[in-house]
C-alpha cells in the first residue's frame, strides 16, 4: 500500500471511529443514517458502504446488537420491567422488542429474566459438585506469562465493547494487531461489591510485539501460573452465573485458593457473526496453593 493509500485509509478509519464511539454513547437516542453521516463528515451517499467494509456489519446491525446486548444485561441484573427496557432499547412497543429479542437470544425477555443462565445461581438450582450434570466444565492449567496490549475501561462491564473497538482501531494502522487476534478482558473489581460507575477493566489482545503501542493502548502482562479455566457458552449478560458457580461451588472443595491477580476472559468467537447463545468464552481464575498467603504472588 502506498503512502497516499495509507493516508486515505486512515482518514476513513478516523471518521468512522467517531461514528462507532457515537453509537456506544448514544444508544438511548435515535440513530439514523443521516445523523451518523454528519458525525462521520463523509459522503451521505457512500459512507455507510465504507463502514460495512471496515467493520463487517451494517450500522443497523451494530445498533441492534449493542442495544440487545445491553437489554440482556438489564434483564439479567436489573429490576426494570420489560416495557421500560424496550423503550430504552429504542423499540416503540413491547411486542416488537419481544419478537426481536427472542430471535437473538432464544427466549422472550420475561422468560430470559427467569430462565436464562444467570438465573440458575439465583434460584439455587446449580449442582453442588462440578462432576454432576449441568456444571460448567473446568480444567486447571499452567499458563506462561503473556504480553497484552490493552485499553483501560471504567464503568459497566457490559460496555467494555467500546474499549475493544478503540483497541482494534489503535493497533491496526501500525501493524500491531496479530493476524488471528486473541481478545481478552481483564476485570479488576467485583461487580457485586463495587459501584458500576467505578468498575475497572481492560480490553486487551494477546501479542508478542515489542515497542510502545500508540495511546490510549498500554502494555500489560498476564502472570505465569496455574489457572482454573472455565469454558462458558451463552450470552455475555448471563456470564455472572458462571462466576458465582466457580467461586461458590468449584473453588471451595478444589484444593486451591484464588491468587491476588485479576480475572481474565478470552472470547473465542465474534459477536458480530455469532448468535448470543452460541458465544464461547473462557474464564481464567488465577490460583495458588492453600498454604500460600493470598497476597503472595
Amino acid at each position: 500500500m502506498s503512502a497516499l493509500q495509507e493516508a486515505v485509509a486512515g482518514y476513513h478509519e478516523r471518521r468512522l471511529a467517531r461514528v462507532l464511539d457515537h453509537i456506544h454513547t448514544h444508544l438511548d437516542q435515535p440513530l439514523d443514517l443521516a445523523a451518523l453521516a454528519d458525525v462521520a463528515q463523509l459522503s451521505a451517499h457512500h459512507w455507510h458502504r465504507v463502514y460495512r467494509g471496515l467493520y463487517g456489519e451494517t450500522v443497523a446491525a451494530t445498533v441492534k446488537r449493542l442495544r440487545l446486548h445491553r437489554a440482556a444485561g438489564y434483564l439479567a441484573h436489573g429490576d426494570w420491567d420489560v416495557a421500560r427496557i424496550a423503550r430504552e432499547s429504542g423499540y416503540a412497543n413491547v411486542q416488537s422488542f419481544t419478537r426481536i429479542f427472542k430471535t437473538a437470544y432464544g427466549l422472550p425477555p420475561a422468560r430470559y429474566r427467569e430462565q436464562g443462565q444467570h438465573a440458575l445461581f439465583v434460584h439455587n438450582t446449580l449442582p453442588m459438585r462440578p462432576t454432576r450434570p449441568g456444571a460448567y466444565p473446568v480444567t486447571v492449567q499452567y499458563l506462561p506469562e503473556m504480553t497484552l496490549l490493552a485499553v483501560p475501561h471504567q464503568g459497566s462491564y457490559m460496555q467494555i465493547g467500546q474499549g475493544f473497538d478503540t483497541l482494534m482501531r489503535g493497533l491496526a494502522p501500525p501493524g500491531l494487531l496479530p493476524p488471528v487476534p486473541r481478545l481478552v478482558g481483564l476485570y479488576l473489581d467485583d461487580p457485586d461489591a463495587v459501584p458500576e460507575a467505578q468498575l475497572r477493566s481492560m480490553a486487551a489482545v494477546i501479542a508478542d510485539t515489542v515497542g510502545e503501542p500508540p495511546a490510549p493502548v498500554v502494555r500489560s502482562h498476564r502472570a505465569a501460573g496455574f489457572y482454573a479455566v472455565l469454558r462458558y457458552q451463552g450470552p455475555y449478560a448471563s456470564m455472572r452465573a458462571a462466576y458465582h458457580w466457580l467461586f461458590g461451588e468449584w473453588l471451595p472443595p478444589s484444593g486451591w485458593q484464588a491468587a491476588d491477580t485479576p480475572l481474565l476472559e478470552e472470547y473465542l468467537n465474534d459477536p458480530r457473526e455469532t448468535a448470543p447463545n452460541e458465544l464461547l468464552s473462557l474464564i481464567f481464575l488465577p490460583l495458588q496453593g492453600l498454604d500460600v498467603p493470598p497476597s503472595r504472588q
